[in-house]
């Protein structure tokens, strides 16, 4: 009989849920908001910039960093103490005064709020056997509504409290959400005797010997470079003729983006049927023409609202299938491989908030478009150059 059957209550996998949520939405509650932080703060384009490549550059460095501290640790003593320093780093965004000091606590938001991929592990161990993947299908509901509804009550809140409330007020649910993990987890025990270094080693083993994760890396990473390139400077363009719309409206996008994210998960069924390659190859041809459409209409917004639709689900259903790939490859080094291809997600992010940034500020949305238009094509030139060591 399994001993964590009794340990694991529906109020259990709720907490698991909403911390894998609460924790991941701190990425992206600013980018409704850049346009409300440039005019408050007397900052460019080009500088705010700077505050969604520092969140994703310090989540994708965090990933890496901080995946052997779930093997050599307390699960729960990891998730308190990441739980209260990210609370802290929300706070001190809040009371910014410049957009360096901003930079720098997103930096820290990003390092700490890899605590979402602390929770999703967690709920897989205290699971028994026969419905572990109902469990962790839960748990990643919650970080996908996470992704999905934080820029929608970011815009709003910031339209009617000011940015600085969205920080504060996410500063006040994460302090309240480690306080529950301290009181209601359980102990974990350790599931390695090797030390950090060695733990960080073997990563880097894996991205130097298995080519099928270098490839699913690099593909979903150029696909991010765009996927954030747009969500970045969405608000800076709203913000500016044509549109002329507030930090709400940047934020309901959101929702046109969960439209997409939604109906992705099909792509499992797609990829177990057909394999992976022939839902990553057409996801890459979804995100190209929606981004080619945009540069086409860039005053359109109809155009805008169905091209979002689009080019999230081919990002998202390349992410999934990406993931069959990656997690087929070694069953015994899945958590590593997961962090390889998530924190290449994460720096393709960074590396696209921060030429989008620059696109937008020479060339406006335009340049933002046929940046994505660039990122995209060379993810399909990935995906289609012959793999000679493996059929993925």
């Amino acid at each position: 009989m399994n001993t964590a059957l009794p340990r694991l209550s529906p109020a259990l996998v709720v907490l698991f849920a909403a911390g894998a949520g609460l924790s991941v939405a701190s990425l992206y509650y600013n980018q409704p908001i850049l346009g409300a932080i440039a005019h408050d703060l007397g900052a460019s384009t080009r500088a705010v910039g700077y505050v969604p490549m520092a969140t994703q550059l310090g989540y994708a460095a965090g990933i890496l960093l901080s995946a052997p501290l779930g093997d050599r640790l307390d699960r729960r003593q990891v998730i308190v103490a990441k739980g209260t320093l990210l609370a802290l780093a929300l706070l001190l965004a809040g009371i910014s005064r410049s957009v360096e000091v901003l930079c720098v606590a997103s930096l820290a938001i990003g390092l700490l709020a890899t605590l979402a991929q602390d929770f999703v592990p967690a709920a897989a161990a205290l699971a028994p056997p026969a419905s572990r993947g109902k469990t962790v299908g839960s748990v990643m509901t919650g970080l996908l509504l996470g992704i999905l509804l934080s820029r929608l009550v970011s815009g709003t809140a910031a339209d009617r409290f000011g940015w600085r409330a969205v920080y504060f007020g996410a500063a006040g649910t994460i302090a309240l959400l480690t306080a529950f993990s301290f009181a209601r987890l359980p102990r974990f025990a350790p599931s390695s005797t090797e030390s950090y270094g060695a733990l960080l080693r073997s990563i880097a083993g894996l991205v130097r010997d298995v080519a099928p994760l270098r490839r699913a890396a690099l593909a979903q990473g150029l696909l991010s470079v765009a996927f954030s390139g747009f969500w970045s400077t969405l608000a800076l363009v709203l913000a500016e003729p044509p549109f002329r719309m507030g930090s709400a409206v940047a934020g309901a996008f959101g929702i046109a983006g969960a439209v997409g994210a939604l109906i992705a998960p099909v792509a499992g069924s797609m990829a177990d049927r057909r394999g992976p390659e022939v839902v990553l190859r057409a996801s890459a041809v979804l995100v190209v023409a929606s981004f080619g459409a945009m540069a086409m209409f860039p005053g359109s917004l109809a155009v805008l609202v169905i091209t979002t639709v689009l080019f999230d689900l081919g990002v998202q259903a390349s992410l999934i299938a990406h993931q069959t790939v990656v997690y087929g490859l070694d069953p015994a080094a899945r958590s590593r491989l997961n962090a390889v291809l998530v924190s290449s997600m994460f720096f393709g992010m960074s590396g696209g908030a921060m030429l989008a940034s620059r696109a937008l500020a020479r060339w406006g949305f335009v340049g933002v478009a046929v940046l994505g238009v660039v990122a995209a094509s060379l993810a399909l030139v990935v995906r289609l150059w012959p793999a000679r060591t493996s059929r993925y």
